[in-house]
């Protein structure tokens, strides 16, 4: 069972978290500032399978630590915030967030979402029939899903985990349009809440690393008051 890091200003908060992940045989590790929150996965990055990050925090709040972390690391992160107005949300998506939760959250959703995302950070193969080739090819676009590798015009790509599990729905039903509501049910696995903003989020950022003009992308289209899907090139 991989570890949680739980990070939040609030103690009682960090500690209730706490409570309910290790009734699940979750292990957690703590920390109360964005700065404590990289040094704590940066010496037990081997244990942690998740971050759980609040947003407003002193000294170094959860958006730049997000920032700092997504540098180097794809470890998946959910949000912790306060707040529930659509800014507030985009703004931590836009920070490298995978998944939100907004406070005060219901410990069985929490619980849910956790466990979503480590299915789809530790599963190799995700969806995919075993046996199919596990190489993917679009255009430029190739995906090793057994290395879970990326690469455009040969030049490697580095995703994060959410990034990764769209484009790896696009590339294996190339042509066909997905609305936002089957990308939220088909990667996060959950049911779809606000899942319009979260998924524009992501197709940006993808977009930002796949395409050589992401204003003009030749690969992931918008199909109007459709959806998105990845032209057949």
């Amino acid at each position: 069972m991989q570890g949680i890091l739980i990070c939040d200003d609030e103690r009682d908060i960090v500690a209730a978290i706490g409570i309910y992940l290790e009734a699940e045989g979750f292990d957690t590790f703590v920390a109360y500032t964005g700065r404590q929150a990289i040094e704590e996965y940066e010496k037990h990055a081997d244990s942690v399978g998740l971050i759980l990050m609040d947003v407003m925090m002193p000294e170094m709040d959860g958006i730049t630590a997000m920032k700092i972390l997504r540098e180097k690391y794809n470890v998946p992160i959910i949000m912790l915030t306060a707040k529930s107005e659509d800014a507030d949300k985009v703004e931590g998506l836009e920070a490298g967030a995978d998944d939100y939760v907004t406070k005060p959250f219901n410990p069985a959703e929490l619980i849910a979402r956790v466990r979503s995302q480590l299915r789809r950070y530790t599963k190799l193969g995700g969806h995919m029939d075993e046996s199919r080739d596990s190489i993917l090819r679009v255009g430029e676009i190739e995906l090793d899903d057994k290395k879970r590798y990326v690469s455009v015009d040969g030049r490697p790509v580095s995703l994060t985990n959410t990034e990764y599990e769209i484009l790896k729905l696009f590339m294996m039903s190339p042509g066909q349009i997905f609305s936002s509501k089957q990308i939220y049910k088909s990667v996060w696995k959950n049911e779809p809440y606000g899942e319009e903003n979260t998924i524009a989020v992501h197709i940006r950022h993808l977009r930002e690393k796949i395409e050589i003009d992401p204003a003009d992308p030749r690969y992931i289209k918008v199909v109007w008051a459709q959806g998105y899907k990845m032209e057949s090139i």
